[in-house]
C-alpha cells in the first residue's frame, strides 16, 4: 500500500540522493527491478554493478544516476523503513513508485503533487487518513497541503 504525507515532514530522509549515494549495495543495481527502472527513467544500461551506460554521458557510475532512480532504488531496497522525500523524483517515476507499493507497504513524502497518471491506483493521504484512487481524488486533498 502507497501512503503518502504531504508537506514538510521532518522525519522524511530530505535528499535521498545524497542517502543513496552512502548506502546503496552493488545487488540493487544489478536487481532486475532496477536494471528495468534505470532503462526507463535514465534511458541507461546496466553493465554491471559499478558500470552503467548513458547515452547522454557515456560510462558512468551508480552515483552519476539521476535523484529519481537512486530514490526509487532506496523506496524497493532500504530495509530501515526510512521515508523519502519523493519530490526529487519526476513524474515518470510515479508509475515505478506505484509498482513499489504493491510489493511492499511504502511511505513517501511529497512536497509537490505528483501526476499519478489517468488510471485507478490506491494510496492513503495519511494528512487526513483518506484513501484516493485516482489524481481527481489525489488533487481535491493535496492542493491543501502543497
Amino acid at each position: 500500500m502507497l501512503n503518502i504525507y504531504l508537506g514538510d515532514m521532518k522525519e522524511a530522509v530530505y535528499h535521498p540522493p545524497t542517502y543513496f549515494d552512502n548506502m546503496y549495495e552493488d545487488e540493487w543495481i544489478t536487481n532486475p527491478l532496477s536494471v528495468e527502472m534505470i532503462f526507463d527513467v535514465d534511458k541507461s544500461k546496466v553493465v554491471g554493478a559499478h558500470l552503467i551506460e548513458s547515452p547522454v554521458l557515456g560510462p558512468i557510475s551508480p552515483k552519476d544516476l539521476s535523484g529519481g532512480v537512486k530514490t526509487l532504488m532506496l523506496m524497493a531496497f532500504d530495509e530501515n523503513d526510512r521515508v523519502f522525500n519523493a519530490s526529487v523524483c519526476g513524474d515518470n517515476c510515479a508509475k515505478w513508485i506505484l509498482q513499489i507499493a504493491e510489493n511492499k507497504d511504502l511511505t513517501i513524502n511529497l512536497r509537490h503533487i505528483m501526476d499519478f497518471g489517468e488510471g485507478k491506483f490506491e494510496a492513503k493521504v495519511l494528512n487526513t487518513n483518506q484513501i484516493v484512487h485516482n489524481m481527481q481524488e489525489f488533487l481535491a486533498i493535496a492542493g491543501e497541503y502543497v
